[in-house]
């Protein structure tokens, strides 16, 4: 057993270019604008820097405020009497002069220093402003080309990512395509199975069968005895809690219930019951929605009761009911889980009950295997039999359900004629039943049905136009898919509930 291999499909890689190809052409687009305004940055114009303070005299001033401290020297005589007197009369003037100016001297020598430092932090503060800017230039160059590395990169990537994913999904659909391979073989084994054990069980029934017919029989009589014919006949006659003065039942005459009525033959159809029908545990597992219904009630009566599983139900939950059943050998296995059950015809049977005799009566895939005529007469028997506030319960195939249709139904050479829901719906209420119910039962699981569109195929879909086409074609094939689902894979079977009012 090989795993297949195939290779990724051009259409598939051509249109993930296309997805990403309208993505880079939207990124390219931004990172053009971003380019434009960064280039639209302009420089600032910066300020020259403050010349320093000027100090070419700040050395005389300190040197020469001082107007008295250093006096000239005077002649000697009247010329130096009178200078020395024109000295005495200037020098307060001199004084206050040379006070003013060693204020002003001192303001300036005050002044030199700090406009001095603020020259040089104004200096110091452009140098780096200016470096600051370079860097910032030098930056946003860096990321324009490293915005331009993104798109390459992310290609490399998804690229990388998408052969890795497609690999993997190659893979697992060559293992499914083995599995199913597998599958096949193996199914094919199970329905040489099926066959097989369907054999083992038509067999195993038809021994039991013969076995029983000669316990009733007694001992085998010599070769000269006289058998008359009717021993038989007694034998079935003689069944328990049959009608007072009712004539002996006779299963209906039509040819259909052939199979299912006449006691050499019946084993053959409780082997395909115990095939087809399912397993009894299952089945009473089905039936077990329906006990509610006759809970509390008495003399319910099952019709085409079979192996007895819903009778088994309604004793379990406390539920008198007796069964009645055309099939010789499945009267005999009834009786012998100790049930209550009467081989006998339906409607021959209904006709020998008291109005009002029952309270409660279901038939359990049984009208499916009636005529026409004999069905009308069963419903309206039925009605006349059931004591008031009583309820009546038909369970049969849903042929509506074209799955049912073509196997459960076909499958049967015993069914008679298909029921709708509407037709058997209709028969129920013109009898004179009321609140009349439908319940669809036995639904096919969804993994079992047409499948509707995958939700990440629907992810996939591109935008624009051709998406949309793609999004309206996923919907016409969902509603197709949900209307062939309910056509094909409808319920397996559905049950009518009427009342007698």
């Amino acid at each position: 057993m090989s795993i297949v291999e195939r290779p990724v499909m051009p259409e598939e890689l051509a249109r993930l270019k296309h997805q990403r190809e309208e993505a880079d052409t939207r990124y390219n687009d931004a990172l053009t604008a971003l380019d434009e305004a960064i280039a639209a940055l302009q420089a600032p114009v910066l300020p020259e820097a403050p010349p320093p303070p000027d100090e070419a005299q700040i050395t005389p001033l300190n040197e020469r405020f001082a107007i008295t401290a250093h006096p000239p020297s005077l002649p000697e005589g009247w010329r130096g009497r009178a200078a020395a007197f024109v000295m005495s009369l200037m020098r307060p003037y001199l004084e206050r002069q040379e006070a003013f100016n060693a204020t002003l001297v001192d303001h300036v020598n005050r002044s030199v220093l700090p406009a001095r430092a603020h020259a040089e932090a104004a200096r110091a503060s452009l140098v780096a402003l200016q470096a600051q800017h370079q860097h910032i230039e030098r930056l946003q160059s860096k990321l324009i080309l490293l915005l331009q590395q993104v798109t390459p990169f992310v290609d490399s990537k998804d690229y990388e990512f998408y052969a890795i994913s497609q690999q993997i999904a190659d893979s697992v659909q060559g293992v499914a395509a083995a599995l199913s391979d597998v599958s096949d073989d193996m199914l094919k084994r199970w329905e040489r199975y099926e066959s097989l054990r369907g054999s083992v069980s038509t067999l195993q029934v038809a021994v039991q069968a013969l076995r029983r017919e000669l316990q009733q029989r007694g001992p085998v009589p010599s070769p000269h005895a006289t058998v008359t014919p009717t021993t038989v006949e007694v034998a079935r006659a003689d069944v328990p809690h049959a009608p007072v003065g009712a004539t002996p039942l006779s299963p209906s005459t039509t040819a259909s219930v052939h199979l299912s009525s006449d006691p050499l033959a019946a084993h053959t159809y409780v082997a395909f019951e115990n095939v087809f029908r399912g397993d009894p545990q299952l089945i009473a597992e089905r039936q077990q929605s329906y006990v509610d219904l006759f809970r509390g009630r008495q003399d319910v009566l099952d019709i085409g009761c079979g192996r007895g599983e819903f009778l088994k139900l309604l004793h379990t939950h406390g539920t008198w009911a007796r069964g009645i059943d055309l099939n010789h050998e499945m009267v005999a296995l009834c009786r012998a889980d100790g049930l209550d059950v009467t081989e006998a015809d339906a409607l021959t049977y209904l006709r020998h009950c008291r109005d009002g005799e029952l309270g409660g009566l279901i038939a359990l895939q049984v009208v499916e295997h009636l005529p026409p005529d004999y069905l009308l007469e069963l419903i309206d028997e039925a009605h006349r039999v059931l004591s008031p506030g009583s309820p009546m319960l038909l369970e049969t195939i849903n042929v509506a359900s074209w799955s049912a249709f073509f196997s459960s139904y076909l499958r049967d050479i015993t069914h008679v004629r298909p029921l709708h829901p509407d037709t058997l719906r209709f028969l129920v209420d013109a009898a004179g039943f009321a609140d009349i119910d439908v319940q669809l039962r036995a639904p096919i699981p969804a993994a079992q049905q047409l499948a509707r569109t995958p939700e990440r195929t629907r992810l996939t879909t591109t935008p624009g136009e051709s998406g949309q086409g793609l999004a309206a074609l996923y919907d016409s094939i969902d509603r197709n898919v949900n209307l062939l689902n309910d056509l094909i894979f409808a319920p397996q079977d559905y049950a009518v509930v009427g009342w007698k009012r």
